[in-house]
This record gives C-alpha cells, structure tokens and sequence, in this order.
C-alpha cells in the first residue's frame, strides 16, 4: 500500500498500516530482478513519530509472539516486557487472530481487564487484534478504558442518587398535600402543613438547582473565559446573601486578613463556592457563635478560609465529606434542608479554577475548610476590579449579622 495514503489515514488505522509496511520492507524479499526498496527517512520519521504520539498502545509480534514493533505507550502500560507481550490473555487473542487466516475472521474486538498487582486495581481496555497476513505477523491496539469505565460508574450512581434523593421531598409534599386536603376544617393544622409544604418545595427547589450547577461544572457546559477577580468583591458579596440567614441563627459573620488580592475564573462560581461554605458553617453552627472568613497569600496561591464552632466532623467522614450526596450526619442535615451537594461543587469550582480545597475539623471544636486558587498577577488592567471593603463603624474587612 502505498505510504502517503498510510499517513493520511486517521490516527490509530495509519499507525496499524505503517506497522503492515515497516513489517513488509524489512522482512518480505523483493522481487526477482529487481533491487529491495527500503522505506525513505521520511517514512520512518513519520511512521515513527506517529506511533509514539498514538495513546493506545500499539504492538506488532512475529509468528513466535516475540515483539517486534511497540510504541511508547505499550511500555507505559505494562503491555510490553523483554520483547514479550506481558499478558497471556493477549497473547492468546492474538494467536487466534492468526489461526484466523484461513477462515477470514482476522480482526477481534473485545473489552477485558488487565491485572496490575496487588495494591493497584486492573486496568479495563479496548483490544483489536488484527492479522497483518504477513507471515503471520499480527498487530494488538490496547486503549486505556479505565477513566472512561469510572466516568460511566460515576454518572450511574449520581442518577442512582438523584432518584434518591428526589423522592424524598416530593414524597413528603405528596403526604402534606393528602394531610392538607383531610384538614380543611382545621385551619391551624392546615398552616402547619402548609409550612411543612414550602420547607419541603425549598428544599426540593435547591436540589434541583444544586443537581444542575453541578452539571455544568462536569462539564456539560463550557467553563467561561477566565478574568480577573476580586477576592475581596466574593467575599462582599457571600457577606450580603449570608446575612439574613446569619441574623436567623444569632451568628455573627466577620472577616479579615489580606485585602487587594486577585484571582483568576469566573467570579459568580467563586462566589457559589465560598457562599457554599459559609452557608455550610451557618447552618451546622449553634446559634450566638461566630463565623470567620480569613483570606491570606502563601506562596502563589491566595487561602480563603472559613470557620466556624459549630459540631465538627468525625475523622472518618473527612475523607468523604466532598463527595456529592454525602452527609455526615444525615440527621442535621435533613433539618437543616441540606442536599449533600454543596461541599461537591465547592471541589469542582476550585478543582475548575486550578486550585483545591481541604478541611481541617475536630469533633466538638468546629471545623475550617480552606479554598486555596492561584493568585493573580496585578496588571494596569486589573487595578478597577479591585474594591476596598469598608463597614459602617470604620472597622475594615468585618461584616456582622
């Protein structure tokens, strides 16, 4: 085949048929009288750089199953060890892909997973094996699946979890509209229920609204075009949504540290996720307690911290305390119309904006989540995005409720 129409074949499909033609000019005899014409430099170069910029891993074994071609990503893998190929499951897809020739079945598709030792899970991948009808030569593309498996895992136990999670208030309201409707002649039993109704609808409102803000941070939309933003405009406005709700529960809400400082992303995300967390510390806080807000720059990294005195968490939910649906007491934070999926988005925020986010907690002495993003370099640009916090007292950086 001639090799300008192998390079111009799509990535996976060029890399096998430059296989097949490396294979043939090094191995198969030229015709009589005329002299061998190896492969020019440029097609190796080409053939070569192709293959190692191939994902999948890619091998090409003789009729002895000895490795005679693999490209980097084979080694990465463990396909391919000491000119052997590692795994006797493909050693024997291949063997019947050869077996093959003769009744025309030449190519084998399938999925299986690859053992990787004890302490590391197997590895799922995409095999297609195909005899080359070289003198028995036959190629093996291995493509990772593993992410792709996990992904899949991931979005089944969310729609798994969601189902869940949706029944309950909508099971609650079905129930308090059934008690309503037997209680038309008792009007304060009627206000009771009704008041259940709307904690309910709350409730069931902001899941539906934190189910969607989460899927748009997976990735079902684009991220926006990062910009320059103000810390201390989030930390302004988190102040002014959190402050009914703070006056509520007694709680007062003060902030401090570093002012002046950038980062960037898109400021109305960052904004969702500190409100998340001092929501959070509100909402799991006794009431007469205080929240702080800190805002400090390590390094190149810009700390916004929040902590509260309210109950803690255990230690063995601090492993898990991100995950989406988690809740560390399930009892509170029914009470408190929690979804389980705010601390879930504060991770994607940070993660999305190329930062993190950890907690540090002791049971019955509060806990501090940290939100650590990149810091900003000051452009000319920048110096209007920057707003100075001032409150009526005098008193800088400090909001109460």
């Amino acid at each position: 085949m001639d090799v300008a129409l192998t390079l111009l074949a799509g990535a996976v499909v060029g890399a096998l048929l430059t296989a097949a033609v490396l294979v043939r000019a090094h191995r198969s005899p030229a015709a009589a009288g005329e002299p061998p014409v190896p492969p020019t430099v440029l097609s190796e170069d080409l053939a070569r750089r192709s293959l190692e910029t191939l994902r999948a891993a890619l091998v090409v074994v003789d009729p002895s199953d000895e490795v005679v071609l693999a490209n980097p990503a084979a080694q990465r893998m463990g396909v391919v060890r000491d000119r052997r190929i590692s795994h006797g499951t493909l050693r024997t897809l291949a063997r019947q892909a050869r077996s093959g020739l003769d009744t025309g079945e030449t190519v084998r598709d399938t999925e299986l997973d690859l053992p990787r030792g004890r302490m590391l899970d197997p590895l799922a991948v995409r095999v297609r094996v195909a005899a080359l009808g070289l003198g028995g030569h036959v190629v093996l593309q291995v493509e990772d699946v593993t992410e792709v498996h996990r992904v899949a895992k991931v979005r089944r136990d969310f729609v798994a979890n969601v189902s869940h999670e949706l029944k309950t208030p909508v099971g609650a309201l079905q129930l308090l509209a059934e008690a309503v409707a037997d209680a038309t002649d008792d009007p304060e039993a009627v206000r009771r229920f009704a008041a259940r109704m709307q904690h309910e609808s709350e409730r069931l409102g902001r899941l539906v609204h934190e189910i969607i803000v989460l899927s748009r941070l997976q990735g079902a939309e684009p991220l926006p075009e990062p910009e320059a933003v103000s810390v201390d405009r989030v930390v302004t406005e988190v102040l002014d949504r959190s402050r009914s709700t703070a006056d509520a529960r007694r709680i007062v809400v003060v902030t401090g540290g570093e002012r002046g400082l950038l980062v960037s992303g898109s400021e109305n995300q960052l904004i969702t996720a500190l409100g998340n967390l001092v929501d959070n510390a509100i909402a799991y806080s006794p009431e007469h307690t205080r929240v702080a807000i800190g805002i400090r720059q390590r390094d190149s990294l810009v700390e916004v911290s929040v902590s509260d005195q309210g109950m803690g968490i255990a230690e063995p939910d601090l492993d898990r305390i991100f995950e989406r649906f988690y809740r560390a007491d399930p009892a509170r934070s029914r009470a408190t119309g929690g979804t389980g999926l705010g601390l879930a988005i504060v991770k994607h925020i940070a993660t999305n904006h190329g930062g993190s986010v950890d907690v540090w907690s002791v049971e019955g002495s509060g806990s501090t989540f940290t939100l650590r993003l990149p810091v900003r370099a000051r452009t000319q640009t920048d110096e209007s995005t920057v707003d100075v916090l001032e409150v009526p007292g005098g008193t800088p950086m400090k909001g109460s409720a």
